[in-house]
Parts: C-alpha cells; sequence; structure tokens
C-alpha cells in the first residue's frame, strides 16, 4: 500500500497541532494538562471524521482503530506520547501518532485483507518534566504508577498526579491500585516510530534506523545538601561546610568514575540537569547553606546502573565525612533498560531497504512507551527517523521526506504480521 499521497495530510496534522500548541517559544503540551488535551481532542475529531473508532482507555490515553474491527480481538499496536517538555518540539512523541494514523487512514480508504487488525495508541503522560516521573499513561496500563506517583505534583500547577488524571478522566481508582489497564494478550506486536533526539542520524546521513534496545535510568528529582550558611569574608576553608562546594565536589568525583568506565567499554551517560541554592535567601556573600541538585544515569545495563548509583551513594557518605554536610535523598526513580524483538528488528531493517532508505541499527539514549512493552514480554519494535537539532528543544527539524519513508515502512511492517 503506497502512502506518498497522505502527505498533506501529515503536514496539516503537524501544523494544526502546533498551531493550538505553541506557546510563543516552541511547543508546550503539559502531561494531563491543557495542551495535551488540546491535541488529543484535535486528534479525537479527525479520527472520527474519517470514519475511524475512538476510545478512550482507562489511563485516558486515546485508542484508535477501524470501525468494524472486534475491539478485542488480537491487534497489532503502535503509537507514541502527545505531552512535551515545556517550549519543547512539536515531532517529540506526535510524530509516532501521526504516522500510526496515517497507517489506519490508509487502510480506511482503500480497504484490503490485512491479516492483523492495527490499534493506534496515543499515549497520555510520557515526558517526566512535569510531575518528575515518566510513562504515567503507559505505566498505568501494565500496574506500574502507584499510591506514591499520584501524589506528585505539577510543577507549574501544584496539582497531584491523581487531580490530572482524574481530570483527564483516568481510572484513578484502579490505577492506585496498580491494576493492568488492558489485555497484554490482545497486543501481538507493538511498534513505535520516534524521531531520533540525538545527532548520530544526521551525522551518519541516515534518513531511518532500527532500533536495537533502549536505555534504562535511575534519577533523584530532588537531592538536598545540607550545610552551614555563614559570611563568605570570616570562616576559612577548614571550618566550612559548603553545600555548594560538596556538591560540586560530587559532580567532578561522578565525572571521573564515568570517564573510567568508558574506557573499559560500559555503556552509560550521566547527567545534573538541575543545581539551585534557595533564591529567597542565597547571595555573593553568603557561604550557601543547602543546594538542591537532580542525578540521573542511564545504561543499556541494569547492573551498570546499579553499581553505579552505589558508586554515588558513596561518595556522598565521604564527602559527608569530609565536608560535614549531608545529603538528603526524594524518591529512588528506575526505568528498566530494554531490548526489542529480534524477530521486528529484522523486518523493520526489510522494510528500510524495500522503500530504498539508508538504515543502521543503533541503541536508544532517550527512553519511550516501547521499553514498557518489551519489559512485559509483548514483542516491540522501534523505528527512528532522522531530525536536526537533537529535542526537547523547540529547534526539533524533522524532514517530510524522511517522515513519509518511515511511515511507509512501518506500514509495510503491518503488512507481515499476522
Amino acid at each position: 500500500m503506497d502512502l506518498t499521497s497522505l502527505r498533506p495530510l501529515a503536514e496539516k496534522l503537524f501544523a494544526d497541532i502546533r498551531a493550538l500548541s505553541f506557546d510563543g517559544v516552541g511547543v508546550t503540551r503539559a502531561s494531563y494538562g491543557a495542551g495535551e488535551t488540546a491535541a488529543a481532542d484535535y486528534l479525537r475529531a479527525f479520527a472520527l471524521s474519517e470514519g475511524l473508532r475512538v476510545a478512550d482507555d482507562r489511563a485516558a490515553n486515546l485508542v484508535f482503530g477501524q470501525p468494524d474491527a472486534d475491539p478485542a480481538a488480537p491487534a497489532a499496536w503502535t503509537g507514541s506520547h502527545i505531552d512535551s517538555v515545556p517550549q519543547g518540539g512539536n515531532f517529540d512523541g506526535l510524530a509516532g501518532v501521526v504516522a500510526g494514523l496515517l497507517c489506519l487512514v490508509a487502510r480506511r480508504r482503500e480497504p484490503h485483507g490485512a491479516r492483523l487488525p492495527l490499534e493506534v495508541v496515543a499515549f497520555r503522560g510520557e515526558e517526566s518534566a512535569w510531575f518528575g516521573k515518566a510513562y504515567m499513561g503507559s505505566g498505568a496500563l501494565f500496574g506500574k504508577i502507584g499510591e506514591s506517583d499520584l501524589a506528585l505534583k505539577q510543577r507549574s500547577t501544584g496539582q497531584t498526579m491523581a487531580e490530572c488524571m482524574r481530570e483527564a478522566g483516568a481510572d484513578v481508582d484502579a490505577i492506585r491500585g496498580r491494576q493492568w489497564l488492558f489485555d497484554p494478550a490482545r497486543v501481538k506486536a507493538y511498534l513505535e516510530l520516534h524521531i531520533e533526539q540525538g545527532p548520530v542520524m544526521v551525522a551518519r546521513q541516515l534518513p531511518l534506523a532500527v532500533v536495537s534496545g533502549i536505555r534504562g535510568n535511575v534519577r533523584h528529582n530532588r537531592i538536598v545538601c545540607h550545610g552551614d550558611a555563614q559570611h563568605s569574608g570570616v570562616v576559612p576553608r577548614w571550618l566550612r561546610h559548603d553545600a555548594m562546594f560538596s556538591v560540586a565536589d560530587l559532580i567532578m568525583r561522578l565525572d571521573e568514575h564515568w570517564r573510567v568506565l568508558l574506557e573499559r567499554g560500559t555503556d552509560l551517560v550521566v547527567t545534573t540537569g538541575i543545581v539551585t541554592t534557595d533564591p529567597d535567601e542565597h547571595s555573593i556573600s553568603r557561604i550557601p547553606g543547602s543546594v538542591r541538585f537532580s542525578f540521573e544515569a542511564r545504561s543499556k545495563s541494569e547492573d551498570t546502573l546499579e553499581a553505579f548509583y552505589q558508586l554515588m551513594r558513596a561518595e556522598c557518605k565521604a564527602i559527608e565525612r569530609e565536608r560535614g554536610v549531608r545529603f538528603e535523598f526524594d524518591r529512588r526513580l528506575l526505568s528498566e533498560p530494554a531490548t526489542m524483538d529480534e524477530r521486528l528488528c529484522g523486518l523493520l531493517a526489510q522494510a528500510c531497504r524495500d522503500v530504498g532508505a539508508a538504515f543502521e541499527t543503533i541503541p536508544s539514549g532517550a527512553g519511550h512507551d516501547a521499553s514498557l512493552f518489551a519489559n512485559a514480554g509483548i514483542p516491540s519494535g522501534m523505528l527512528f527517523v532522522r531530525n536536526q537539532n537533537g529535542s526537547h528543544n523547540p529547534h526539533e527539524a524533522m524532514e517530510m521526506d524522511d517522515f513519509m519513508l518511515g511511515v511507509q515502512a512501518l506500514s509495510d511492517v503491518f503488512e507481515r504480521l499476522d
């Protein structure tokens, strides 16, 4: 089935949803918030106009399918998320939802005997930027969102996750009870198209890439180093309990450990994305008494994540002894690494060849909803589309030629599944 003629429709979908969520700089579609809901409402109206079936699942995700398909029958699933980071790009997540909808529209406009029905899921709440927790919409399906998660507060409004999910129509009581909200036996395969969020494909001039696996991560949203606030001019170094120098010391020690591990061939990335003193009390002439910061490590190996995490905690203890400070940790969050299904990787690779696209097989450093399906034992695969300027910024620049190649490859794989 040739999907070339659907390119103008794809361009319209991207343009319309960008306009709905443009914030003056980039796009903002807060998880279970107004921008995400506006995108969901638009997609619902579009799908109904094309004669597709639309339903809300119990986590308030949108599920699209053919109107005559049995909703209880086994099916292939595809999709991605519709939220974004603050002032983000328009293609992160949305590209996978639009790709799936184009595959459904093509089947609807040109009926044929596909061996396996197709359903498209628009997941809510994939980004961790809003509540400090990723995979909310997909995680709820697998019983992975519990009481402590639901109590997390939205970064801007202060509403709890439970309040925001309930307002969107989610079954919060079932989610709190960690019930599985769908029958995984129905999902014969899960495939996700997504932009690459790094520079590899641009550097290697690859329009498409097959994803071999997804890095997991261990993180703390908030660690506080407590020291002693004093006048900067009168306390000598040996009597200081400087929270900022302690945090800087920790970061430099972790950086050195990271360098050594990379030299040994270990897959690992480490980030401290937030470092801040209290704006109500900090001053040029004040030794910081407390510093708040974040910690994240990512790897394809869960053993590596655990080992590096324990190394970080050991360094914190050493700095506490040496500098007379104290580290306080919020809840540790862990997302497991995932490996994509070998057969689906092979089918995606053949589909790339069939559409004439140069491609390679590469790992994903960013997390994706597909990891939850893979780790639940559901055969899963991912296809990356080349994207300029990285991601999580307003300058994402996926080319429509590349995107349509990816959509065609995705559609071709669905035609071969049974």
